[in-house]
């Protein structure tokens, strides 16, 4: 099938790019639907007017008229992608990018242009969503990391203060603690829902490989912590690359009786496991040198009866270490931060079987 220039007409006409035609003087001969519907004006107040009155500048109208002319953007005569804007009838300025070509008459002379323009608003919107989603993604991380350490601290003020007042009346101060949990709690669901709003943009992370389970590491009752014997003599390996993070689960940690040792990343993780046996390792899943799904590939191989939970600050699981874990068989519960002292412990007792 020959394809008529009727039939191109009707397809350059019904096009949703911007196509505009000008004769040698530069007045407008050629304005499809595309143009009319993302500039808004009607043919009848376009043909027989300079071009560049769709422009926001003559002077930006002759940028783009010796571009077209000029070696740089594709060759002489020509115009490949140059960006600029258009001035829609309303007064909006539409960000195009220009693809272009001056025409020529049987006598070699120059006898218009052509032009098709790409309206890159959705285009432009699109890249500052995901510019967006990426400042989400680590502002969630850098967030609940130090809420993780407020948690733990808080936990640990809170036997402090039972030790400290014995028989006395400390209502006082374990309600202070509370109303610090739930302002915590307040700030980890606005940055949940931060997440929640960048993954629905252009992740999926609800379903993992496997019987995974996200623990919700909120908790809506908070009670004294008693050291729990059952974690008694457990030898316990953290890697996080978040010393505060690190120092605090330690801390909490040894309140029941656990031995802990802190590495900062994967790499230190292995050399620790070297040189002294543990019985689980809780890693976190974002790390320098090694990440948690290459620790844990280490670990199964060389020590492949140690349980291994992980941790994360990311609302989902960005670069997939979860996932991949997860195919790889990895069987922890996978804790989001601020991860609840409570239910951590409960999850190591059923971790090394002694639940």
């Amino acid at each position: 099938m020959t394809l008529s220039r009727e039939h191109f007409e009707e397809l350059t006409k019904r096009s949703p790019d911007i196509i505009v035609g000008t004769d040698r003087k530069g007045r407008v001969v050629y304005f499809n639907d595309g143009a009319h519907d993302s500039l808004g004006y009607e043919s009848d107040e376009v043909l027989g007017e300079f071009v560049g009155m769709l422009y926001p500048s003559v002077e930006e109208a002759k940028r783009v008229a010796e571009a077209m002319r000029g070696p740089e953007h594709g060759g002489t005569g020509v115009c490949n992608t140059l960006e600029t804007e258009f001035v829609a009838r309303n007064g909006d300025l539409i960000p195009v990018a220009i693809s272009g070509t001056v025409l020529y008459d049987e006598k070699g002379e120059e006898d218009g242009t052509i032009g098709f323009a790409k309206d890159l608003r959705d285009i432009l919107q699109k890249d500052q969503l995901a510019t967006l989603g990426e400042v989400a993604i680590g502002l969630s991380h850098e967030i609940n990391n130090p809420l993780s350490v407020i948690v733990n601290q808080a936990t640990l003020l809170e036997n402090d203060i039972a030790q400290l007042a014995g028989e006395a009346d400390s209502s006082v101060e374990n309600e202070r603690l509370d109303a610090i949990r739930r302002e915590v709690g307040r700030i980890t669901e606005v940055v949940d829902r931060l997440g929640e709003m960048v993954e629905a943009e252009s992740y999926e992370t609800t379903n993992y490989v496997g019987p995974a389970r996200m623990v919700d590491l909120r908790s809506d009752e908070r009670k004294r912590h008693e050291p729990d014997p059952r974690l008694a003599g457990l030898r316990i390996l953290v890697a996080d690359d978040d010393e505060g993070i690190g120092r605090t689960l330690k801390d909490l940690l040894e309140v029941d009786g656990c031995r802990v040792e802190v590495a900062s990343n994967g790499a230190q993780a292995l050399e620790i496991l070297e040189r002294e046996r543990f019985d689980l390792l809780l890693s976190d899943v974002v790390m320098p040198k090694m990440d948690g799904h290459e620790l844990y590939l280490r670990v199964r191989a060389d020590y492949p009866d140690m349980p291994v939970l992980m941790m994360t600050a990311f609302h989902y699981d960005k670069d997939h270490i979860i996932k991949r874990s997860r195919m790889e068989g990895l069987e922890g519960v996978i804790f989001k931060k601020p991860v609840d002292p409570e239910r951590l412990r409960h999850v190591i007792v059923e971790s090394v079987g002694r639940g």
